[in-house]
């Protein structure tokens, strides 16, 4: 009985591999963008902005993330920690770049908690007239 079986499943396989032969698969359809994605208008990639190759006028195209250009890279210099307020002035750890200018958000009156917040009296711990 076991040989049996084992027959019939053996002739069942030779059956099916003869019966359909292996046909390459159909090629995928092409792909479709969406109407959002074909609506919409991505700016261009940081490379674009690369200043080394280009101009450096190139920074001041509409998107640029900066106008300045700092070792062959558009920057904006009035708000980067790296490059503020001039090329390759880097901020302390505890303080960030307000207006081009290297501040401590935590205890500055004309930029306590953010650039641009002013208090009337004092800042503490980055919240005006704190009581301590």
């Amino acid at each position: 009985m076991r040989k049996a079986t084992i027959f019939l499943m053996a002739l069942a396989a030779l059956a099916l591999a003869t019966a359909a032969p292996l046909q390459a698969p159909a090629p995928a359809p092409p792909l479709r963008r969406s109407r959002f994605l074909a609506s919409a208008n991505f700016p261009p990639p940081a490379s674009f902005y690369d200043c080394r190759k280009k101009p450096p006028s190139i920074c001041l195209e509409p998107g640029s993330p900066g106008a300045t250009c700092c070792k062959g890279t558009c920057v904006d210099t009035e708000h980067s920690f790296q490059h503020c307020g001039s090329c390759n002035k880097t901020c302390r750890y505890t303080q960030t770049c307000c207006e081009g200018k290297c501040v401590n958000t935590f205890t500055d009156k004309k930029n306590c908690g953010g650039c641009g917040v002013r208090c009337r009296t004092r800042c503490t711990n980055g919240y005006c007239d704190y009581a301590a």
